[in-house]
C-alpha cells in the first residue's frame, strides 16, 4: 500500500457513518460523501478492493458490491489493469429546455469552445422540407458544429434553418456566438419538441466526437417553433460517456 493510499484510508473512516446499515451500504455513502464534497478529485485512484479489505477487515463481496454499485451509478469508474477512479462528472443539459451550451460548460465553471464545420444556404430537400414545414427548394442555411468543453468535443450539432424567418443566420460567426444566441434573438422560440434515442456513432462522428466505434451515443432531435412556423430542426449528438439529460417535473 503506497503511502498517499494509506492517507487516504486513514482520513476516510470519519465519514463512515455509524448506522445499523450493512457495511457495504455504509462504504457507498461514505466514498460518495467524499466525491460529492470534493475532497476526493476527478480521476483520483481510489483503494483497491483488497486495500478496503485489509483497512476494514470486511469481506471482498462487500467491497466489490459497494465499489460495483458506485461505479454503475457514475460515481467511480474502472479500468482494466489499472484500478478504481474518482469518474469525471458528465457535462449535462436539461430535458424539458433549451439552453445556450456555451452558458451550460460556463455555469460548469469549464472552458468553451466551437468549430464551425459547415455554413451553407441551399435548397430544402424532401426530406427537411416535411421536417421545416416547408415546400420542398425553399431557402434553407445548413450547418455543422462541433462544441467544447476543456478541448474535449460533448457535441456535434446539425441543424438545418428555415431562411424566411433567420435571414442573416450565414453571416453569423459561430465560433463567437452559439446558434442559440443568434435564432432567439431573430425568431424567438415559442415552443419546441425533443426526441431522445441512443445511437452508435458512423466513422465520421467517431474522429469528431473522439470516440470509439462501439461508444453509444446519446441523440437529440429538436424542432423549435416561433408562433406557427418552425424555425430549426438540429440532431445533437453526443458521446453517452460525457453527457447526460436532466429534468426535473411534478405532478
Amino acid at each position: 500500500m503506497t503511502d498517499s493510499t494509506s492517507a487516504l484510508l486513514d482520513n476516510f473512516f470519519a465519514d463512515l457513518p455509524d448506522t445499523p446499515a450493512p457495511i457495504y451500504a455504509r462504504l457507498k455513502q461514505a466514498i460518495a460523501h467524499k466525491v460529492a464534497s470534493g475532497q476526493w478529485q476527478a480521476n483520483q485512484r481510489v483503494p483497491s478492493e483488497a486495500e478496503w479489505v485489509k483497512a476494514l477487515n470486511v469481506s471482498r463481496m462487500t467491497v466489490n458490491r459497494a465499489l460495483r454499485e458506485l461505479t454503475a451509478e457514475g460515481v467511480l469508474t474502472r479500468q482494466q489493469g489499472l484500478g478504481t477512479f474518482v469518474a469525471q462528472k458528465k457535462a449535462h443539459s436539461a430535458l424539458f429546455e433549451v439552453h445556450n451550451i456555451a452558458e451550460e460548460v460556463a455555469s460548469r465553471g469549464a472552458v468553451y469552445r466551437a468549430e464551425q464545420l459547415q455554413l451553407s444556404r441551399g435548397k430544402a430537400t424532401v426530406e427537411e422540407a416535411v421536417t421545416l414545414g416547408v415546400r420542398t427548394n425553399h431557402e434553407i442555411f445548413r450547418s455543422v458544429i462541433l462544441h467544447f468543453e476543456n478541448d474535449l468535443p460533448i457535441q456535434l450539432e446539425e441543424r438545418s434553418v428555415n431562411a424566411e424567418l433567420a435571414p442573416a443566420y450565414a453571416e453569423q460567426d459561430f465560433t463567437r456566438q452559439t446558434p442559440y444566441v443568434y435564432l432567439m434573438q431573430a425568431a424567438p422560440m415559442t415552443e419546441g419538441e425533443h426526441l431522445v434515442e441512443a445511437v452508435l456513432p458512423n466513422a465520421r462522428e467517431c474522429e469528431l466526437l473522439q470516440v470509439t466505434a462501439n461508444e453509444p451515443c446519446l441523440q437529440i432531435k429538436r424542432r423549435t417553433w416561433s408562433g406557427a412556423k418552425i424555425v430549426t430542426a438540429a440532431r445533437l449528438l453526443h458521446p453517452g460517456s460525457r453527457f447526460q439529460l436532466f429534468g426535473h417535473f411534478s405532478r
